[in-house]
């Protein structure tokens, strides 16, 4: 290998570590590994930063602001009702699960139908007494069949479009990876039923390890009128760190404060609500300046000052690896953490002192708008309200029926471009005022962009610095005794392990240009080696880790990392082997 490929190499490597361990977001990680290849001249300006101008960071940020758009206005509701029955058996209740999942993903964004789905598959399950592990995982794995279907099934096949793009080739047909797509969502549906209840383990979920942490008690106190504490900030005075109590909202002269803030001015007569266990909030009556007001008694779920939430951290979020001493929680987020889970297990340590990982769920207190405020951004991966009830679908969801279904006809039907299609449902959405001009920016994941576009320039060094003629050479040699049907596999199962310890968009970006240069040495359409990397990328079975709709159920779902394993090697085994058998057919040499 000339300099150019061992650079390359180096870059790689450190971009995986840099992913792995989470020192830096996935963005920044790929963005130095696209600025390192840059100045040091293997690739030009233009070749680096071609990701930017590339249809598919542009198609994926208007699938998000449609993403939004559904969730917002409910019109996935039809879908979680029409997963929920009454007495079935587990495998009755799977199957009338998986099914709209997996239709639903084939055409909308996995992560909001995941998030929509979660909380009410929990609380249906609970009800009935059975774990939710039995479900919420099955989901998941539903979700993600789904995406293989279709174009806009996950994003990983617009950015594969996209490379094909560059690469000087037709982009991919809406309906060109069904050929290979449908059998695996079909198959793999099918195994989702019959095996669940087979492999996966029964677990008790974070609410469930937590049953005294739902049950707190609110008690309301008034600020005595020129007393100790009236005039202060609440942080003057030292109702900010109570342990255990969270000064959830203040009413003055019949108006609501919430959130409040650590600079908040208290005044007498402001009637402080503070939710926290029962011995705890015992010790406001000997804090100077407060007098009671009432009895406590025990949280709502209703109530209007507190609402009880899990939050999710994913792989983008500036919490990981930080303690929620170091963040200033409770100030920032203006909510009260009362438990850490991590892997199925309640962590008993000092929770302030604990440095957040990637897939900890959080069972904190917060007032009614903390979903609202952090929905959009990336700091939690999903929150869920505890008592939430399922959405009723507004009058503008029809809208947003008939712009995916414009996206869908205009774009199979060769009509329009998928990104003009895209954009143009974006603008509507805005225009039929379905979603504000800020719901709409706020809505689009510019790490997930920045990201995508980044690693463009990345996979144009690792194919013209020749390091993916090099690792293709590899493959080759060490498949070709089974032919090109062995060649494939290599890619195939390369693909499926880089996947598993990084994300989805970054394992079929870097491997795309290695399975042009194997199909390109064994004389194979290097189409069917595209999409053979899109389904391989967008399928990750094996860790909580490798796609964030399994991060999501992580903790809601009680599971240990390897439960992941038990049930994805089937469904992996199944994944592989369709595609191997299916794409030569389908894209003959």
């Amino acid at each position: 290998m000339g300099w150019e490929a061992w650079f390359s190499l180096f870059v790689v490597t450190g971009v995986l570590i840099a992913l792995v361990k989470d020192l830096v977001s996935p963005a920044v990680s790929m963005a130095a590994g696209m600025v390192a290849v840059l100045v040091a001249g293997i690739v030009t300006p233009t070749e680096a930063l071609a990701g930017f101008s590339n249809p598919a960071p542009l198609t994926v940020a208007g699938l998000f602001i449609v993403a939004r758009a559904v969730e917002k206005t409910g019109a996935l509701t039809p879908v979680v009702r029409a997963t929920m029955g009454q007495g079935d058996g587990v495998r009755g209740s799977l199957s009338r699960m998986i099914a709209p999942t997996t239709a639903a993903s084939a055409f909308l964004n996995n992560t909001p139908i995941v998030a929509m789905l979660l909380p009410q598959i929990r609380s249906w399950a609970e009800s009935r007494g059975r774990s939710p592990s039995l479900y919420l995982m099955p989901l998941s794995f539903a979700a993600l069949l789904g995406g293989v279907v279709t174009l806009i099934g996950t994003s990983t096949n617009l950015v594969i479009s996209g490379l094909l793009i560059s690469a000087g080739e037709p982009g991919l047909g809406f309906f060109e990876m069904t050929a290979v797509g449908l059998p695996i969502a079909i198959v793999g549906g099918l195994l989702l039923v019959f095996l669940t209840p087979v492999l996966l383990p029964i677990r008790r979920s974070a609410r469930q390890e937590s049953p005294d942490e739902t049950r707190r008690f609110v008690v309301d106190m008034v600020v005595d009128s020129g007393g100790a504490i009236s005039g202060k900030s609440v942080e003057a005075a030292g109702l900010r760190h109570l342990q255990g109590l969270f000064l959830a909202t203040i009413e003055r002269d019949g108006d609501l404060i919430a959130p409040v803030t650590p600079e908040t001015q208290l005044r007498g007569g402001d009637r402080l609500r503070f939710v926290g266990k029962s011995d705890q909030v015992v010790d406001l009556q000997a804090t100077r300046g407060l007098s009671s007001a009432e009895a406590g008694h025990l949280v709502d779920l209703e109530d209007d000052s507190a609402r009880y939430f899990e939050v999710v951290i994913g792989a983008e979020s500036t919490l990981v690896g930080k303690t929620l001493n170091e963040t200033e929680f409770r100030g920032r987020y203006q909510a009260a953490v009362l438990a850490i889970h991590r892997a199925g297990q309640r962590i008993e340590a000092k929770l302030g002192q604990v440095p957040l990982r990637v897939g900890d769920t959080l069972l904190l207190v917060a007032d009614r708008g903390f979903r609202d405020r952090w929905r959009d951004r990336n700091d939690f991966l999903l929150i869920s309200g505890l008592g939430a009830k399922l959405p009723i679908a507004s009058k503008r969801a029809w809208v947003v029926g008939v712009l995916i279904l414009g996206i869908i006809m205009s774009a199979s039907l060769d009509l329009l471009p998928i990104l003009n299609a895209t954009l143009l449902a974006a603008v509507g959405l805005v225009a039929f005022r379905v979603l504000s001009p800020g719901e709409a920016r706020s809505a689009v994941d510019l790490d997930v962009i920045v990201l995508i576009a980044a690693a463009f320039g990345v996979a144009a060094a690792v194919d013209k610095s020749g390091l993916a003629d090099v690792v293709a050479s590899g493959l080759v040699e060490a498949f070709e005794s089974f032919g090109q049907h062995g060649v494939l596999l290599g890619v195939v199962l390369a693909t499926v392990i880089l996947t598993a310890v990084v994300s989805n968009n970054a394992a079929a970006l870097l491997m795309f240009p290695i399975a042009i240069s194997a199909a390109a040495a064994t004389h194979i359409q290097p189409r069917g080696f595209a999409i053979a990397v899109a389904v391989a990328a967008s399928v990750d079975f094996l860790t909580p880790i490798g796609y964030q709709t399994n991060t999501m159920v992580y903790g809601p779902g009680g599971y240990r990392f390897f439960d992941y394993a038990r049930l994805g090697a089937p469904l992996t085994l199944l994944v592989t082997t369709l595609t191997v058998v299916i794409v030569p057919m389908v894209w003959p040499a």
